[in-house]
């Protein structure tokens, strides 16, 4: 390994890139993305300047804790978002609005969303009349949760 490294370090540090970036696409954890970026950045570094095994192994180590700390830190993963889940169709429904089928008794009653009849509560203690637009700001199950919709929305 060492006599082919002397010869062609670039290709050895695409390597070891494509083996955490082979071991990242099957783990899907994230975390390997940023040994994969260090691993290609000091092969690059290799082409320019060659440094010798020891260095660029320091340099890869360097690199790999300074992407890690600083992607950690500053990108956020797409899965980490603040709205509903797109995959949820019941979650889509939030801030919805619709119109009350029935009033609502003791903060229970039946609303209009979307082209269906849902069951739906208040949490404020209101009592929307039937007719009555209301939105929608939680679900949980299948029953809504509702408020008074804003006039004019």
């Amino acid at each position: 390994m060492t006599v082919f490294h002397a010869a062609h370090p670039f290709w050895v540090w695409l390597a070891v890139a494509a083996i955490i970036l082979a071991v990242e696409v099957g783990t899907g954890s994230g975390w390997l993305l940023w040994p994969a970026a260090s691993a290609g950045a000091v092969g690059l570094v290799s082409l320019v300047a060659p440094l010798g095994l020891p260095v660029e192994v320091a340099l890869f180590a360097v690199l790999t804790i300074a992407t890690t700390i600083l992607g950690r830190r500053y990108l956020r993963p797409a899965s980490a978002s603040d709205g509903p889940d797109l995959n949820d169709p019941m979650l889509r429904l939030i801030g919805h609005e619709g119109e009350v089928l029935t009033g609502f008794v003791h903060g229970h009653g039946r609303v209009f969303i979307d082209g269906k009849d849902w069951a739906a509560v208040t949490r404020d203690g209101a009592s929307p009349a039937a007719g009555q637009r209301v939105r929608v700001t939680a679900v949980e199950g299948a029953v809504l949760t509702v408020r008074a919709a804003p006039s004019g929305g």
